[in-house]
């Protein structure tokens, strides 16, 4: 799960029933399959472009992958989806995943959750997606996404319905299914509008029957899996867990099943079909996870006698302690009788992979023997000195051409065995943070700093691989609440977040944020509410504004000594985020959200008073940004009001011209050659500014721009290949490189790049 900042999206009302648009999208041309796709045209709408080199800075996952598909007729060849970051393939030639969804944009944000995707045994190049982050109300109907080349280019068909990539259940499934008599016939179950069918592969979707009723807070179908020639669906509100279709073609509640009145057998998670035994295995537990889980089991269905077989591992035992459901199965195409399952929340022994090679009678657990490296991603030992086996494990996939070939979703990677011994994540190219900070440091030392979503703060060294300190530790946070640098002193780093294993909330770096050391003293409320955090140019003080997570706000605390004490600032408007002057070491200032007024201290934080009043408010995403190396240059982005400038230091704001959104901004070197008045070169060019927004002069919609001329003038710098959703939390270029960007996605990673 991530703590996202999603943008707000527009209210709509439920729908009734479960008839589906028949409407189909032609998607933009995705990008080539290679490692880093480059666009070298100007995108349709677009008046002014610049052509850029696109990359991803490699973490490796760092999120829930909730999906891993091995194709069944084609070598080598695999998927994987995530509940918020998209659709991904595998190519085993190269050893990493090549991302399938970029091409979706600011409004398809609630697209880039994949609920489900399925493959056609037949037709080895086709692939279908079922996308829909959220099925609440204020989200967006789902779509299905098409291809007949791997995912390389997409048809697309919007739905009336919602689906749920990053609810609860979300590592359930497939719920999308090729029927497996009729290429043309599609199945996809949904969460509160029943069975929906396709009769044309996907173009258009119709309510088919089915013996149960959706609830409107339900799990609905959790999978459909076809068994020789039937396809049964796993049923998780409650009464009969599962169904199939019979001769007649319609569903029937298959006869002998565990019973759902037992906590063990309550929620079918997922299904697997040994076609060498024509045996079904199921696994179950007594929640939809992946959180919430006491209780499970695994069992067998001969689908020639009818027979049941309770084939559970390990029974999990709650009131000793060890509670847990089941969550992943796989069957080894190669090896009749072999499957795997995965236990999924067994926190206190730690989750595993059972193997069986003789049907479930008898099962070893691969954790046991388990050599784990990490070296790739040194994040995932979590500040310790060894990682995790796996948790919130659920996705599962057995290689149909080499039964040692595992792998398995956790939620932060993927981990993948040729041995059954030695396991490494097999995660390069599948990137998922959902990024808050970013500070591209004006300085020797590290490349870039990064704050994240469930994994605190990142020191790069390199874009290109994981960063060799893995998570920031002493303290180890989870999600970053604050990042923050010295202007005049760069080595000064301090940093904030949720405490994990500790209750320190914020830490200081004195070497550019190589190594931490956490504030000796934090206030009271630091670990309940931690937000986000501001240095002086000079690195003497801190400001340290506090939120907690349900939105209460709390007063700001001030400390002149590292964070040895703390003192509340009265003045400061609760729960702003602190802003400092990048040259003037007593000036800090803070946007007050809920009033639309700038405040501003020229006393090193220690009181504040109002500057400009009557700007946009009620939106707590609404931002401030200083110009670097200047004094009072302050920019305000406002969302869908607009773009606002200071050069009073936030007395006065006046709006910027013909720009009619700003979502985040940063800045970046200057072009190395400014404009010229009266024939001379200006001796101080204005930084180059990044941002998200929509210049219409531009560009139809939001997009990524850069400005040369402080502000007068825009170019799009992403293309439609490049806008991973919503971009909206963070942005900045480099103070080294001119026109380098570095732009944060939430479930996408860091995507940076340079002019070509």
């Amino acid at each position: 799960m991530r703590a996202s900042s999603a943008p707000t999206p527009s209210r709509r009302n439920v729908l009734a029933g479960a008839a589906v648009a028949a409407a189909a999208v032609a998607l933009p041309v995705a990008a080539p399959a290679a490692a880093h796709a480059t666009s070298r045209r100007t995108p349709h709408g677009v008046r002014g472009a610049q052509a850029y080199r696109w990359r991803t800075a490699a973490i490796g996952g760092t999120g829930f992958v909730t999906g891993l598909l091995f194709h069944p007729s084609v070598k080598g060849l695999a998927y994987a989806r995530t509940d918020i970051g998209g659709a991904y393939r595998w190519d085993d030639t190269r050893s990493r995943w090549t991302a399938l969804t970029d091409q979706l944009g600011w409004d398809d944000w609630n697209l880039l959750g994949v609920e489900a995707l399925a493959v056609d045994r037949a037709h080895p190049d086709r692939l279908y997606l079922a996308l829909g982050t959220y099925a609440q109300s204020w989200a967006g109907p789902g779509a299905v996404l098409r291809s007949e080349d791997r995912g390389a280019t997409w048809a697309r068909t919007d739905l009336t319905v919602r689906l749920g990539a990053n609810e609860d259940g979300r590592g359930a499934g497939e719920r999308l299914l090729v029927d497996p008599c009729d290429s043309e016939r599609l199945w996809l179950g949904t969460r509160h509008d029943g069975l929906l069918r396709s009769t044309d592969r996907g173009a258009t979707w119709a309510s088919a029957d089915f013996p149960a009723t959706p609830a409107a807070n339900g799990q609905g179908i959790m999978f459909l899996v076809a068994a020789g020639r039937a396809v049964y669906a796993g049923w998780g509100d409650g009464g009969t867990p599962l169904y199939r279709t019979n001769a007649s073609g319609g569903w029937e509640a298959v006869p002998g099943q565990p019973s759902g009145g037992v906590a063990a057998s309550k929620v079918p998670i997922r299904a697997a079909y040994d076609t060498n035994t024509r045996s079904l295995y199921i696994t179950y537990a007594d929640a939809p996870g992946p959180n919430g889980q006491a209780d499970g089991s695994v069992h067998r269905l001969d689908t020639v006698t009818g027979s049941w077989t309770d084939v559970t591992p390990v029974a999990p035992n709650s009131g000793a302690g060890d509670g847990f459901g089941y969550g992943g199965v796989a069957v080894d195409a190669g090896r009749p009788g072999t499957v795997v399952v995965t236990t999924n929340n067994r926190w206190a022994q730690v989750d595993t992979l059972f193997r069986s090679t003789d049907g479930g009678s008898t099962w070893t657990s691969l954790k046991d023997t388990a050599v784990l490296d990490v070296s790739e991603t040194p994040y995932l030992r979590w500040g310790g000195d060894a990682a995790k086996f796996g948790w919130w494990i659920q996705a599962l996939a057995v290689d149909p051409y080499d039964s040692h070939h595992i792998v398995f979703g956790t939620g932060a990677t993927v981990f993948g065995t040729r041995d059954l011994a030695h396991w490494a994540p097999q995660i390069r190219g599948l990137e998922e943070s959902a990024v808050k900070f970013l500070i591209a440091p004006p300085t020797d030392g590290a490349r870039l700093l990064s704050g994240l979503g469930d994994i605190g703060v990142m020191y790069h060294e390199s874009l290109t691989t994981s960063p060799s300190r893995g998570m920031a530790s002493n303290p180890v946070f989870g999600t970053a609440t604050g990042l923050a640098l010295a202007a005049l002193e760069p080595s000064y780093v301090v940093r904030t977040g949720w405490p994990s294993g500790s209750g320190a909330a914020g830490a200081y770096s004195e070497d550019g944020g190589r190594s931490w050391q956490p504030f000796a003293a934090q206030p009271e409320i630091a670990a309940a509410a931690p937000g986000p955090v501001a240095v002086g140019a000079d690195g003497a003080t801190l400001l340290w504004s506090f939120i907690h997570w349900d939105g209460t706000k709390y007063p700001a605390h001030r400390s002149t000594d590292n964070g040895a004490t703390w003192t509340e600032v009265a003045t400061f408007p609760k729960g702003g985020t602190p802003l400092a002057d990048p040259l003037d070491p007593t000036r800090f200032y803070v946007y007050d959200t809920d009033t639309g007024t700038v405040f501003r201290s020229t006393d090193s934080g220690t009181t504040f008073t109002p500057g400009a009043t009557r700007l946009p408010s009620g939106d707590v995403q609404f931002k401030m940004a200083a110009a670097p190396g200047r004094r009072g240059d302050l920019w305000l982005s406002a969302k869908d009001n607009g773009l606002f400038r200071s050069t009073d230091g936030g007395l006065t704001f006046d709006a910027v011209a013909g720009c009619q959104a700003s979502h985040a901004l940063g800045f970046g070197a200057a072009a190395p050659t400014g404009p010229r008045k009266s024939g001379r070169r200006v001796r101080d060019p204005y930084p180059a500014i990044f941002q998200t927004g929509r210049v219409s002069a531009t560009f139809d919609g939001v997009a990524v721009l850069r400005s040369d001329d402080a502000g007068a003038t825009w170019v799009r710098i992403n293309d439609d290949s490049h806008q991973w959703g919503w971009t909206g939390e963070v942005i900045t270029g480099d103070p080294r490189v001119h026109g380098r960007v570095y732009l944060g996605t939430n479930g996408r990673g860091i995507q940076y790049a340079d002019p070509e």
